[in-house]
């Protein structure tokens, strides 16, 4: 009765271990005689033992060190019952699982994430309008020059070029000076959001290159306009 107390306090984690369905599959290591039997417990206790040593098994990555610490205890139980010429069912059956769990090749390592897709750099062309004789941005431009600013996000570089123009309201000389203005509104509303002034180039045009052909003295908003283009 003695001898089976100290052999049952060995290891705590004897009682709680779950045996895989898979280990019964294993070589029935009842079916041998004692001495046979004897020297596989040993022989799984000394390779178990030395594997809890190897600094390769030890600071791996896998299970391996965990299996062949419990490999070592249940085969040291199981000696321990074949010393008092006793078979402890129970931990030879672990003793042989633990051990066919680290002696396992271990899982291949989880192979790392895909890389993220390519950052896209969204270039094109847009266009924002102007109330008559104004160079104020509107809400509806300020959506555009929102919508422009987020696809540059991604961008590493990029050139931004401007086009101011006007309706044929008003003196070309008049117009011209409201185009370069309307050119400044926009500048200013990109450079405040973080597109680099250095990056950004404009012109004026005044009321040529009409994007709606109207006779002189017409007030038309699709003429009144700053045209971008992002490259």
């Amino acid at each position: 009765m003695k001898s089976w107390q100290v052999l049952a306090g060995v290891s705590v984690l004897a009682t709680v271990v779950t045996v895989p369905a898979f280990a019964q599959e294993a070589v029935d290591l009842q079916s041998l005689d004692d001495g046979t039997l004897r020297s596989e417990l040993e022989m799984r206790y000394e390779a178990s033992l030395a594997a809890t040593l190897d600094p390769a098994i030890v600071n791996a990555t896998d299970t391996r060190y965990m299996w062949a610490s419990e490999a070592k205890v249940q085969c040291a139980i199981a000696i321990g019952f074949m010393k008092n010429d006793l078979r402890d069912a129970d931990s030879i059956r672990k003793c042989d699982a633990a051990y066919l769990r680290w002696m396992a090749p271990p899982a291949p390592p989880t192979p790392p994430p895909p890389p993220p897709p390519p950052a896209v750099c969204n270039t094109g062309s847009f266009l924002v309008f102007f109330d008559w004789d104004s160079a104020e941005i509107t809400p509806e431009a300020a959506n555009t020059l929102d919508s422009a600013i987020a696809g540059l996000a991604d961008c590493s570089t990029v050139t931004v070029t401007l086009g101011g123009y006007t309706d044929t309201s008003g003196s070309d000389n008049y117009n011209m000076g409201l185009a370069g203005r309307r050119n400044d509104s926009v500048t200013s509303y990109l450079t405040s959001r973080g597109v680099m002034d250095s990056a950004i180039s404009s012109s004026a045009f005044g009321e040529t290159n009409l994007r709606v052909p109207t006779a002189d003295g017409v007030r038309e908003l699709q003429n009144r306009r700053v045209e971008i283009n992002v490259q």
